[in-house]
């Protein structure tokens, strides 16, 4: 069962070159807590997974890169390449000398369909080296210009010509205090978009990754690509396969293993506007928690607290919610690490600021102008605060 992933934009390039850089480093990692049998039938998991091989014997990574400027899959390409451990395939990119800045609509109505078949036949393509698709990994920016609002649209295409494969987008929650003057508006159309079109939304918070690599890492002065190894080790630790207990390793059709068709229900409109949190949130109430233990001691774990049924909303009972998966494969150069992959409440907070923001913004019709000029129009605007704010509503009163 393999992946296609799609990286889109300088932050989904960026990020896709250092997970397929982890993932390949931890498949050829040392092992001392597993068998030698276990661990040859992790490495031939993870490849068939992540990569397809061409004659010269290098692995391939089953991955499209898109971007609308050259400069960054250059770079990743060369990158690859110089490593010698693994490379993109000759023909998996597309890149044009024609970039938008961080304008979202300009991604989403004038890319997205100029560049709508050459893309998909370069996906197509990848898929065709699968022997059994399980699905599109789509790692993207979500406040930025071309990979947030053309990662939208392909998204809905996936979704269309793919409906039956799994597709999960990895997004980037942007700073609090962002560069960009219009990324709260960026946001609300990628989130309304993917909310819509994409089976899963795997957040990463900038600000809680830079907290990592400033008060657990130490580093003194933090660069993109510091984040960007820390996200790529955590989405590692998730993405790679766990032991079946039955002498093989193994996948599921859903990677991570959540039921993410799972949602609150939607009930009701709410008024529009700038709508007030129902509640204070006291507790991160959860709809399902993944938790992911490799190495060394993970038998004698003790998981108890995580079946508490306090952690979850009234109507799932702990043992639907919660899923744990263990195997002695240590990850990566790790003794001993734990993943944990939520669907919870924790992101109603930055998700109602961000909304809040958008609003005040749209309420005085700043820079509406961007968007309108290339076909987004205010009641695009308007049907993704209504949907983003039925989701607060509802993760709020789990």
């Amino acid at each position: 069962m393999s992946i296609v992933t799609v990286q889109l934009g300088q932050c989904g390039n960026q990020i896709g070159f250092e997970v397929f850089d982890a993932l390949f480093s931890d498949s050829h990692c040392p092992q001392k807590f597993c068998s030698k049998r276990e661990n040859e039938a992790y490495q031939a998991s993870c490849k068939e997974r992540f990569f397809s091989e061409e004659e010269d014997g290098v692995p391939v990574a089953r991955a499209v890169l898109v971007d609308m400027e050259p400069k960054v899959i250059n770079q990743t390409l060369s990158r690859a390449a110089h490593s010698g451990r693994w490379k993109y395939g000759q023909h998996s990119h597309l890149c044009q000398k024609q970039g938008s800045g961080n304008n979202w609509a300009y991604g989403y109505s004038v890319h997205g369909p100029r560049h709508e078949e050459s893309i998909m036949n370069l996906i197509q393509k990848e898929v065709e080296k699968c022997d059994s698709l399980s699905g599109f990994f789509i790692v993207m920016s979500m406040a930025g210009g071309t990979g947030s609002g053309l990662g939208a649209f392909l998204t809905q295409n996936l979704q269309d010509q793919y409906s039956n494969s799994l597709k999960m987008n990895q997004i980037i929650w942007p700073y609090g205090t962002g560069e960009v003057i219009v990324q709260n508006y960026n946001s609300i159309l990628t989130l309304s978009h993917l909310y819509r079109s994409s089976d899963a939304l795997l957040v990463h918070e900038n600000d809680a990754v830079h907290k990592i690599c400033a008060k657990l890492m130490n580093i003194k002065q933090i660069s993109f690509r510091d984040i960007n190894q820390v996200l790529a080790h955590q989405l590692g630790s998730v993405f790679q396969p766990t032991y079946s207990g039955e002498g093989s390793f193994h996948y599921r059709r859903n990677p991570l293993g959540i039921d993410w068709q799972v949602r609150p229900p939607l009930s009701g409109l709410p008024t529009l506007g700038k709508m007030p949190l129902s509640k204070e949130l006291h507790f991160n109430t959860s709809i399902a928690n993944l938790v992911i233990l490799r190495g060394k001691d993970v038998h004698s774990a003790d998981l108890g607290a995580f079946k508490d049924p306090a952690l979850y909303t009234s109507w799932l009972e702990p043992v639907t919610a919660f899923n744990v998966w263990k195997t002695q494969r240590a990850f990566s150069k790790y003794e001993k690490s734990a993943a944990l992959v939520s669907n919870s409440q924790s992101l109603v907070k930055p998700l109602d600021m961000i909304v809040g923001k958008a609003w005040n913004m749209f309420a005085s019709k700043a820079y509406l102008h961007q968007y309108t000029k290339f076909g987004i129009e205010e009641e695009d605007f308007l049907d993704g605060f209504a949907l983003l704010e039925q989701v607060i509503a509802s993760y709020s009163n789990l």
